[in-house]
């Protein structure tokens, strides 16, 4: 056993500079006027992200009469966009998320996540302002933009929104990757495995990368876009390979989203997957008159903190990970 396992991972001289870090978000919210909040930690639903799993625990009254399974957030986003509809205007939060499964360089089942809302912002005046958020953090010299259907042509000279499944699979095979697929995997399962594995490592040959305009199957939040019926005005943000963030223009027609909540769950039981309880209250926020238009970002903090820190492994900058905890 390690006799240092009691000690905090990040050194605390590190502890300071996170601490000024955190100040100077908080600072840059308040100058742009966007209200910082806080959302629960637990709740009565789960994710209905297809490959997220949550961790889950039980409430007990004290007299064990009532019993009700609750869930730790894999992100505030529901209870946010709750907020939204109650007229909340543009906010932020500084949160804990947790992930079930998730443990790595990159991951920590519990982690920090930064997440923002702007109402009457469509994905390219959130995009501005992510560039601009990562710029007051990290010093960075270059960004690129490039949609997912060139960088797709660009490493794999495939497009990934006209390509069949079965030339999909011919080209996973010739890479020897058939062990990562999973029986009933469908087209953009297929894509998926691609992009995390003959795409992604490429990225470290740019500084910040905003990747958009993802397949709408890649995208149960997101809204379609108004040209391409094929793909959702979604993003997702790169630093030297390492993602950083994943945003979006927001579904905001809750018809819409409560059929894409139910398409999901049938994709899970297609998968072996248990079926997941529909969060009501997120369609009832959805569905409400004060609903805004609006875009919306989730940022890794850990992730931040370890670029800034030139660290290799997210473990470093926090606390008492997973194996200290």
């Amino acid at each position: 056993m390690n006799r240092n396992k009691w000690k905090s991972k990040i050194t605390i001289n590190n502890l300071f500079k996170k601490a000024l870090i955190i100040k100077k978000i908080r600072n840059f919210f308040s100058s742009i006027n966007v209200l910082e909040v806080d959302t629960p930690t637990l709740s009565h639903f789960s994710s209905n992200d297809t490959y997220l799993e949550s961790f889950n625990t039980i409430y007990k009254s004290l007299n064990n009469i009532s019993i009700k399974k609750l869930f730790l957030v894999t992100s505030p986003e529901y209870h946010m966009k709750r907020l939204l509809a109650c007229g909340s205007g543009p906010i932020y939060q500084i949160c804990h998320s947790f992930r079930n499964g998730e443990y790595g360089n990159n991951h920590n089942p519990e982690f920090s996540m930064l997440e923002w809302y702007r109402p009457n912002y469509n994905m390219h005046d959130l995009i501005y302002e992510v560039k601009k958020f990562i710029k007051k953090i990290i010093n960075f010299k270059k960004v690129d933009f490039i949609s997912y259907k060139k960088i797709f042509l660009r490493y794999l000279n495939i497009n990934p929104l006209t390509i069949k499944k079965n030339t999909l699979y011919k080209i996973i095979l010739n890479q020897n990757l058939e062990h990562l697929i999973q029986k009933n995997y469908n087209k953009n399962d297929l894509l998926e495995i691609l992009f995390t594995v003959s795409i992604q490592p490429y990225l470290s040959e740019f500084e910040l990368l905003f990747i958009y305009f993802f397949p709408k199957e890649q995208a149960l939040l997101a809204k379609i876009n108004d040209e391409d019926s094929r793909v959702a005005d979604r993003f997702e943000v790169f630093f030297k390979g390492i993602e950083l963030a994943n945003g979006f223009c927001e579904l905001t027609n809750h018809n819409e989203q409560k059929k894409r909540f139910k398409l999901n769950n049938n994709r899970r039981i297609k998968l072996g997957l248990p079926k997941l309880k529909i969060d009501y209250l997120f369609l009832k926020a959805l569905s409400s008159k004060n609903m805004p238009f609006c875009s919306g970002v989730a940022l890794g903090l850990d992730r931040l903190m370890m670029i800034y820190f030139n660290f290799k492994n997210i473990q470093d900058v926090i606390t008492f990970p997973f194996d200290r905890c």
